[in-house]
């Protein structure tokens, strides 16, 4: 039985993990709704198991619906680590997305009292130095305090206003809240067992810090000792995986697949790093989507339709994009522009079936991936940091076996879209 369960608060992140763990040389899967018997059977034994989610995007109640039969599924499986897995910077609000509200729920299907927190990736440019967070600009750019960066202290639903991820956790709602720094981390390792031990007693969370792969390995002893006396909740990005699991030889995809054919991509991140991607996909017909117009009108969704479908007819790579190549985006509910986006990706499709598919931002492919019936993804290859090309398994023939990219507004490399037209791209 897998040892490990993870769900992820949005999709890109979920695939993410996913692909975390397949290079760990772990068998993993994906499962984009509470997986059906049928379904366990269909992908074999595993290492550990995953159901994406769109948590990020919830209130709290919301979150209380969604992440309960999770929390059930895990236990029920025997899952030893459950593992919370949010955004690498934790932004995340009282009323959307509540980090703290996803561990108050989930603790009650482990049985270990004390809530372990991973606070950086080093591998994706996230650190984590005395609690306070710092992550890179783009791909191997600046490293800014959380609190400083040109995109995370500035995020349109949940600005980062806080580094320090003890006050920023506090504001949430979680109490109660202990430290481990690195200076023990690379100490005499009975000295960090000590020391979590003594904050166990004292703390209902406990914050390691993460600023490279030393930290990381060490945090991995210290979870799998742990979580062989009792399961353990544990809240962070990627580097969770990375840490309990010691590498192995990459595990590969299982299925032959076909990258013949035009690519489609939806663009519905508005990040520096994206635009410049953008900018950068020469390769591809642009189509413009007005968010105001699909939102109101019937006539302009068909229009746009019929448009990505004429070209993807004539063979030609179509990127639609809501996002201005410059300035702000117009003030629209984002929920409800996520869903029609979704509703167009669907009905291009529907007419013209492609076998890849590429999507930019994080709340955009949690919709999309949901609105295409697939039932979970499988890890195919890793195409940038942070960013992997999955495998869709859906009951639709015409969309088993497509090879999905799903990117968080700041992540992959410039020439990504270009990357993603290439045969086997990222192998």
């Amino acid at each position: 039985m897998p040892s490990y369960g993870w769900y992820g608060d949005d999709f890109t992140g979920a695939t993410d993990t996913l692909a975390t763990l397949a290079r760990r040389g772990r068998r993993a899967f994906l499962f984009l709704r509470m997986p059906q018997a049928q379904q366990l059977a269909q992908v074999g034994d595993l290492d550990a198991v995953g159901i994406a989610g769109a948590a990020r995007t919830m209130s709290p109640e919301e979150m209380r619906t969604e992440l309960a039969p999770v929390g059930a599924f895990f236990r029920d499986l025997g899952i030893r680590i459950l593992h919370y897995k949010c955004c690498s910077t934790f932004d995340s609000a009282p009323e959307l997305g509540n980090i703290v509200v996803a561990a108050a729920i989930l603790r009650e299907y482990v049985t270990h009292e004390t809530v372990a927190i991973v606070g950086g990736q080093p591998s994706l440019g996230r650190y984590c130095a005395f609690s306070n967070l710092f992550a890179s600009f783009g791909a191997g750019g600046d490293v800014f305090r959380l609190d400083r960066h040109p995109t995370m202290s500035r995020h349109p639903a949940t600005p980062m206003k806080e580094a320090d991820l003890r006050h920023h956790l506090a504001a949430l709602g979680m109490t109660d809240i202990g430290a481990i720094h690195w200076p023990l981390l690379i100490g005499d390792p009975e000295a960090l067992v000590m020391e979590w031990q003594r904050l166990s007693q004292a703390a209902a969370t406990v914050l390691l810090d993460a600023l490279d792969g030393r930290h990381v390995d060490a945090i991995g002893r210290l979870l799998r000792t742990e979580s062989q006396q009792q399961s353990l909740l544990v809240l962070g990005p990627s580097s969770v995986a990375q840490a309990f699991f010691e590498e192995r030889e990459p595990v590969a995809s299982p299925m032959p697949v076909s990258t013949d054919g035009p690519v489609l991509a939806f663009v519905g991140s508005l990040s520096p790093t994206t635009r410049a991607q953008m900018a950068a996909a020469q390769s591809y017909r642009r189509l413009a989507v007005d968010p105001a117009s699909i939102l109101s009108s019937a006539d302009a969704r068909e229009r746009i339709v019929a448009k990505a479908v004429a070209m993807l007819a004539r063979g030609e790579h179509v990127m639609l994009s809501t996002a201005p190549e410059i300035g702000d985006a117009p003030h629209v509910a984002a929920a409800s522009l996520a869903e029609v986006s979704a509703s167009l990706v669907d009905a291009i499709l529907r007419r013209h079936p492609v076998r890849r598919l590429a999507v930019a931002g994080g709340d955009t492919s949690s919709r999309i991936v949901g609105r295409l019936g697939y039932w979970g993804l499988g890890y195919h290859s890793q195409i940038s940091s942070g960013v992997a090309i999955s495998l869709a398994r859906s009951d639709d023939a015409s969309r088993d076996g497509m090879l999905v990219m799903l990117k968080g507004g700041q992540m992959g490399h410039e020439q990504l879209f270009e990357s993603f037209l290439e045969n086997n791209a990222g192998r």
